[in-house]
């Protein structure tokens, strides 16, 4: 099967099928800390923060899927405009078709015809990386979507469910090194639903990476997605469930802030503005989410990309409200309890 032919069976499965994680993100272990006299007034709110010296309408990053097959460039296209016109970093599916097969670049580059100033980073899976990257690959990666950053994707889990996967991970760490020496773009470093363990972490940060995207168990899975996939013959469905929950992720990595100078996403069953005001009092600058993005454009184009964020945006104006915060940068761990 050809890449652009997995990366369709990717987001038809992601849209339409079964293929969430069993095992729950993490955020329902905790309630918000109700403010019953939060002294604020609505109409003084931002939902702004600040990601790589930028600042955004809203604390979500729109994560990496889609790309390089011929339904594809239309969704990027609704997307990028949206970005543009509600000023939200965005970032591409995998950019290794467009690397393998020229003919999809069109379904990328879109991307920065439709958003000229919009921020938008490149995707390059951690297993192009072994032996490093070529100037010439990583000239390609940038210059087709102008991107303002480079996301790297870690996905040995998804690969390894995959028929025709790849198998060797050895050498990915060097690469993600390589690519931060010769790169001036900051590089961000992303699961696919996994996790990021402090240890790995650890280990990125000493690379030279700027941002980790926890992108933790929780919300798609994508070992199911491979097993789902009608071209598998022989899937293995003891896997759909591995993975380090996205609380666990960002408990850990957080903590790794009192050593190290780096952004933190949370991403990974993001499925609403709980989620991500819950994720910032967890100590992440920032959330991600794809599959309700998708599903949304898939079913409903710009309009329902639209509805979906107004309804973020107010519920994070009310959670906000009633934490008696102005602002996400003031929540805080403060803000929530354990259940008991």
């Amino acid at each position: 099967m050809s890449i652009k032919d997995r990366k369709k069976d990717h987001v038809e499965l992601t849209t339409s099928g079964e293929v969430n994680y069993k095992i729950p993100a993490g955020f329902d272990q905790f309630y918000f800390t109700h403010n019953a006299l939060p002294e604020i007034n609505v109409d003084d709110i931002s939902t702004e923060v600040n990601l790589l010296g930028r600042t955004f309408s809203f604390p979500l990053f729109i994560s990496s899927m889609t790309g390089g097959y011929t339904d594809a460039g239309a969704v990027n296209a609704i997307i990028a405009e949206f970005c543009e016109d509600y000023n939200l970093p965005f970032g591409v599916g995998s950019q290794r078709v467009m690397l393998e097969e020229p003919e999809t670049s069109s379904s990328f580059s879109i991307v920065r015809e439709k958003a000229p100033n919009a921020f938008i980073a490149s995707n390059i899976g951690g297993a192009q990386l072994v032996g490093g990257l070529s100037k010439e690959k990583l000239r390609l990666l940038v210059d087709y979507i102008e991107a303002d950053a480079i996301i790297v994707h870690l996905n040995p889990l998804q690969e390894l469910m995959q028929p025709e996967g790849d198998r060797n991970f050895k050498g990915i760490e060097k690469g993600i090194a390589k690519l931060c020496k010769d790169t001036s773009l900051p590089v961000i470093v992303k699961e696919t639903g996994a996790g990021i363990s402090a240890e790995v972490g650890e280990r990125l940060l000493n690379a030279g990476v700027e941002v980790i995207d926890v992108a933790g168990a929780g919300g798609t899975s994508w070992a199911k997605v491979e097993n789902e996939r009608s071209s598998n013959q022989a899937p293995d469905h003891s896997f759909n469930d591995w993975g380090i929950p996205t609380l666990e992720c960002l408990t850990q990595l957080a903590d790794l802030k009192k050593e190290h100078e780096f952004e933190l996403i949370a991403s990974g069953g993001i499925r609403s503005s709980q989620d991500i005001a819950k994720s910032i009092c967890l100590g992440a600058n920032f959330a991600a989410s794809a599959q309700p993005i998708i599903k949304a454009v898939v079913e409903d184009g710009y309009d329902g990309l639209e509805q979906l964020f107004q309804k973020w945006n107010n519920q994070l104006i009310t959670i906000l409200t009633l934490l008696g915060a102005q602002t996400p940068s003031e929540l805080a761990p403060k803000h929530l309890k354990l259940k008991r």
